[in-house]
C-alpha cells in the first residue's frame, strides 16, 4: 500500500493506493465517517462489480447506509443527472455532515463531486476511482463538473474530496481500450514533468498493456505524486495547474466535434501529439523527440491522426474551450521532454499547421 497526501488550502486529503479494499474501512474511519449517513452514487456498470463488496464494509461503520445507480457514459454527464442525484440527497435527508461516495470512472467522480459542491453549499465526499484515467487523473485535485451544451465540464466547481482510494485490481475488470485511455494522462504526466518517468513509460510498454501489478502500481503512484504536488501548488488552476491542460486544448475541441464518441484519453494523445509538434516548430524539441512522443502514444493504442474533421472547424472550435481567456488562446507546450510552459501569443498559422499535423 501506498499513500500520497495532497495539501490544498480548502482541505489535506490523502490518496490511498492498494491492491484491495482491505483498508478501506480504516482509512473511512481515520476521517470520522462512523456513524454518519452515507450514501454510495455509482453507475449501472460499476455497480454489479462493486456495489455489493463496498456496502458490505460501509455496514460496518454506519446504519444509515443508502446508494444510487445513475446511467453510465459521457452522454450522461450533464444536469438532468444532477437532478436525480440532488432528489436522492434529499430523500436520505443528507446534511452538511453526511459524505457521498463516487464510486466508478471520471464521469461519476465529476458529477458526485459537483453534487457534494452545490448541496446545501457544499458536503463531504470521497472518491474511489475505478478506471485507470480516473485514478491517475479526475479523482484528484477537485475539478468537478457536468457537459453542458455540448460543451465539457463548462458548468462546474472546486470541491476536495475528503480521500481517495485506489484499488488497482479494479484496472483487471477493464477494456483494454480504456487503459489505453488512462495512459493518455499518465504519458502527459512523463511529458511535463520528469523525462525519467516518461523513460520509464516508454521501456515498459508492453507490462503496462498486460496490467503487470507492480508496474500498474508504480505508475499510479507516480502520477498521483505529479498531479498532487502541481494541486497543492494551484489549488484553483491560477498558474501552473495550467500546465496539466497539455493536449487538452486541440483535444477537446475534437472531442466535442466527435460528439464525445471518442475517449477523452484518445483525444488527450491527439492533442499532445499536436502540441508537440507546435513545440517543434517553436523549435523547443527536435526532431527525434516528436519521434519519441509520437511512438509511446501509438504503443498503447492511441491515435496520432484522425479523419473526418478540417483544420478550420477544429480551430473555431479551440474558441469554445472553458481555458481560453480573453479571447487568447492558451497552449501549454514543452521546452523538451519533462518540462513545459504556458503559452498565448502563438499565430493562427502555426496553430493552423499542428492541427493539421494530425488531420
Amino acid at each position: 500500500m501506498k499513500q500520497i497526501e495532497v495539501k490544498t488550502k480548502t482541505n489535506n486529503y490523502n490518496i490511498i493506493i492498494s491492491n484491495n479494499f482491505n483498508s478501506l474501512q480504516e482509512h473511512l474511519s481515520k476521517i470520522g465517517m462512523d456513524h454518519k449517513k452515507i450514501c454510495i452514487i455509482t453507475d449501472d456498470n460499476v455497480s454489479k462489480l462493486y456495489l455489493d463488496t463496498l456496502c458490505s464494509i460501509l455496514s460496518k461503520i454506519t446504519d444509515e447506509l443508502s446508494y444510487l445507480v445513475i446511467p453510465h457514459g459521457e452522454a450522461n454527464k450533464n444536469l438532468d443527472t444532477i437532478n436525480i442525484i440532488y432528489k436522492k440527497m434529499i430523500e436520505e435527508k443528507l446534511d452538511r455532515e453526511s459524505y457521498i461516495i463516487a464510486l466508478g470512472g471520471g464521469v461519476t467522480g465529476d458529477m458526485v463531486g459537483y453534487a457534494s459542491a452545490t448541496y446545501m453549499r457544499g458536503n463531504n465526499f470521497i472518491q474511489i476511482p475505478t478506471t485507470l484515467l480516473s485514478q491517475v487523473d479526475s479523482s484528484i485535485g477537485g475539478k468537478t463538473g457536468v457537459d453542458f451544451d455540448g460543451y465539457k465540464n463548462i458548468v462546474g466547481a472546486f470541491h476536495q474530496p475528503k480521500l481517495v482510494y485506489i484499488n488497482t485490481n479494479t484496472l483487471l475488470t477493464l477494456p483494454k481500450k480504456e487503459i489505453s485511455a488512462g495512459m493518455g494522462e499518465i504519458i502527459k504526466h512523463g511529458l511535463i514533468a520528469s523525462k525519467e518517468y516518461f523513460t520509464y513509460i516508454r521501456a515498459n510498454s508492453s507490462k503496462i498493456m498486460n496490467l503487470d501489478n507492480e508496474i500498474m502500481e508504480q505508475l499510479i503512484y507516480e502520477s498521483c505524486v505529479i498531479k498532487s504536488k502541481v494541486v497543492s501548488m494551484d489549488e484553483k488552476e491560477k498558474g501552473v495547474r495550467a500546465t496539466l491542460n497539455f493536449g487538452h486544448t486541440i483535444g477537446h475541441a475534437v472531442e466535442r466535434l466527435f460528439d464525445f464518441n471518442l475517449l477523452h484519453g484518445e483525444c488527450v494523445g491527439l492533442g499532445m501529439v499536436s502540441a508537440a509538434y507546435l513545440s517543434y516548430l517553436l523549435n523547443q524539441i527536435d526532431s527525434s523527440e516528436l519521434d519519441d512522443i509520437k511512438a509511446c502514444i501509438q504503443s498503447f493504442d492511441l491515435p496520432i491522426k484522425i479523419d473526418k474533421l478540417n483544420e478550420l472547424e477544429i480551430y473555431n472550435e479551440l474558441y469554445h474551450d472553458k481555458k481560453t481567456k480573453n479571447n487568447e488562446l492558451n497552449f501549454i507546450l514543452l521546452n523538451g521532454i519533462g518540462s513545459c510552459e504556458i503559452r498565448n501569443d502563438l499565430y493562427k498559422e502555426e496553430i493552423m499547421k499542428a492541427i493539421k499535423y494530425i488531420l
